[in-house]
């Protein structure tokens, strides 16, 4: 994953997009109606159950929006909210506050929802070794929300994108002329141009599981669309010479029979490209 800075970069340029695209220059529901000096206060109102998450995010968008709302948080991301919870006031200009209220509550509806389902995975590895892990099948544009939100939940951070970690796939493979091939490229690669990057490789069957333990400097091996036998014997091949991943398809009815396979990491877009909302409202008090 990205640094910590990256990371922070990444949800500002969030931020400043998301207000841009809806504020413009300006919104005049409030300005309209709304006196500049008038102050007010609303809560974050949870009408649903599950994983809350965003409460963090939602402070940088009320300070981007204005500096001076405060907030008083009653619930904390990652906490087990049900109907009826408050989980933050939020208090300043009113103004402001509607300025703010449908980025934040866009962004906790879907963070919430996505840490909700990362749980239920992660339930559902509960004495295995194996972790979960998201993919890079995000929001276009929100993919760092959406990352966060699968840490809150539980899981674990695939790469972030293509550009801090190398992972090559079957069209990799198949353009570069095989796995060999394709990853002594890849090392030669990543040595001219000094890069120090983890590497992972998909399998597609056993055989091509060899072929890569054949190759030194393999971070991890992605066994894509493997059954469980097929899984098991490939765990056992590779054994402590890289760690494994499984992926491809697998569901909240198959993910512990995967984990049970022996493998390290079980990876799932899932996560985040197959959510429904929390409902979530802001309401003035």
């Amino acid at each position: 994953m990205i640094s910590e800075e990256q990371f922070q970069n990444e949800l500002d340029l969030i931020i400043a997009n998301a207000v841009r695209e809806d504020v413009g220059d300006g919104d005049h529901s409030s300005l309209s109606c709304i006196p500049a000096s008038a102050q007010g206060r609303a809560k974050l109102l949870v009408k649903d159950e599950g994983i809350i998450a965003g409460v963090a995010f939602a402070k940088q968008v009320f300070n981007y929006v204005d500096p001076n709302l405060t907030m008083e948080i009653l619930i904390e991301d990652g906490a087990q909210v049900k109907y009826g919870d408050i989980v933050f006031y939020v208090e300043g200009s009113s103004q402001s506050i509607l300025k703010a209220e449908r980025l934040v509550l866009n962004a906790m509806q879907r963070m919430s929802a996505i840490a909700t389902k990362t749980q239920d995975f992660v339930s559902l590895l509960d004495g295995t070794d194996t972790k979960i892990l998201d993919t890079r099948k995000t929001t276009p544009g929100i993919r760092a929300l959406e990352k966060w939100a699968v840490k809150i939940g539980g899981g674990e951070n695939h790469r972030f994108a293509l550009y801090d970690m190398v992972m090559l796939k079957d069209n990799h493979i198949d353009f570069a002329g095989g796995i060999t091939k394709a990853i002594q490229k890849t090392q030669d690669y990543l040595e001219k141009k000094g890069k120090n990057l983890k590497i992972i490789v998909e399998a597609r069957n056993l055989d091509e599981v060899d072929e890569i333990l054949k190759s030194n400097g393999v971070y991890r091996i992605l066994l894509d669309n493997f059954d469980y036998d097929e899984t098991r014997e490939a765990v056992k091949r590779i054994g402590d010479r890289c760690l494994t991943e499984s992926s491809g398809g697998i569901t909240e009815d198959t993910i512990r029979k995967y984990a049970e396979c022996g493998v390290d990491y079980i990876s799932s877009g899932a996560l985040t490209h197959s959510v429904y909302n929390m409902d979530l409202s802001l309401k003035a008090v």
